[in-house]
């Protein structure tokens, strides 16, 4: 495996590489996957100066760094404190020992609890977590404590998301062998409807379909994404999006490094269709409060899209699942579970 220092020299000079690719000021900077949290201070203060020197960035930019409670030391979180991150986006999945070991986490109940805990007395007050609900292991009452622990943290963001059984994976195995029972649908819309009502009585704003945030916390970063706007990904596998094209660098880090030396961006890029940008856009926004704006629509796409789209709205607005109101589709309470089912219905298909 390549050195820490070699990743951390070729993502600065990838920075200095796409210097020109954002001309707007940066709001937002996320630090995703397994590798920001193994830096250590030195390394991550190094790659927010070449960040700072090559782009205009705001004055209070949200900054989140993702980890793995079992990342979080104190000696970690202290590291982190000093340094410009302001937001920690912790993947907690469970407080339940029995969940954890399904989901195959390296961390257990004590130490999601600590990491938190230690992140909140070192002066992080902007914290999200990750939890994950309807697995196999995941009973009602388990999932109700669940929500009271992570109220009683009084953690001020959460993700939550059903959890998925993904081909090749250990949980797939078990449950095609019958030594773990299968995804019960029925029991995950029953923990969805906990989780939407749970969080909105706490005060929380269900600002999107997944995510859960109260007043002067949501998610700046996710927002933009959600909203369309243009963003630029960092290292290896990282993604980036310019509004027409898609692109992605290598994941092989023996590659992206010799690449990036020779001073060039290892990458792929996907030119998205007229298609498949309003299908990205429906899936999207009919995610979030806001809804798929008929005037953005119309703005963004010929005459013949929108028409079409109110076509294939209306068996959804006859069985109450989408409402349509001062030019915006809502999801509504009875449609979230099936919001992905509504949005695929909605789709453009390519033609030929």
């Amino acid at each position: 495996m390549k050195s820490k220092t070699q990743i951390t020299a070729a993502i600065c000079r990838e920075i200095s590489l796409r210097k020109n690719e954002i001309k707007e000021s940066v709001e937002t900077i996320y630090w995703g996957g397994g590798t920001p949290s193994l830096l250590n201070g030195d390394e991550i203060q190094r790659i927010f100066d070449v960040l700072y020197q090559h782009f205009e960035i705001v004055e209070n930019p949200e900054i989140t760094l993702e980890a793995n409670p079992d990342d979080l030391s104190h000696e970690k979180i202290s590291i982190l404190k000093s340094t410009p991150i302001n937001r920690l986006s912790i993947g907690v999945q469970s407080f339940f020992d029995e969940d954890l070991r399904l989901m195959h986490r390296a961390h257990n109940e004590i130490e999601a609890l600590r990491s938190i805990q230690t992140a909140q007395d070192a002066g992080f007050d902007n914290i999200t977590i990750d939890l994950i609900y309807g697995s196999p292991t995941t009973t009602r009452e388990m999932w109700q404590k669940n929500l009271e622990k992570a109220l009683a943290l009084r953690v001020p963001h959460i993700s939550s998301y059903a959890l998925t059984v993904e081909p090749k994976t250990a949980l797939n195995h078990w449950i095609k062998n019958q030594k773990v029972d299968d995804i019960d649908e029925e029991k995950q819309e029953e923990q969805f409807q906990m989780l939407v009502k749970t969080l909105i009585e706490n005060g929380f704003l269900h600002y999107e379909i997944s995510n859960f945030g109260k007043p002067g916390y949501l998610s700046k970063h996710n927002s933009s994404y959600w909203r369309g706007i243009p963003y630029l990904g960092i290292g290896p596998s990282a993604h980036s999006y310019d509004g027409q094209n898609r692109s992605w660098n290598v994941r092989n880090n023996q590659i992206y490094l010799q690449k990036i030396n020779q001073g060039i961006i290892p990458s792929e890029t996907e030119h998205l269709s007229e298609n498949e940008r309003f299908n990205e856009m429906v899936m999207i926004r009919l995610r979030t409060m806001e809804g798929l704006s008929l005037h953005e629509v119309q703005e963004k796409f010929p005459e013949n899209f929108l028409t079409q789209l109110l076509q294939d709205l209306q068996p959804h607005l006859d069985n109450q699942t989408v409402t349509l109101e001062d030019a915006h589709i809502h999801i509504t309470a009875s449609g979230l579970f099936l919001a992905d089912g509504i949005a695929a219905s909605l789709f453009r298909v390519e033609e030929g």
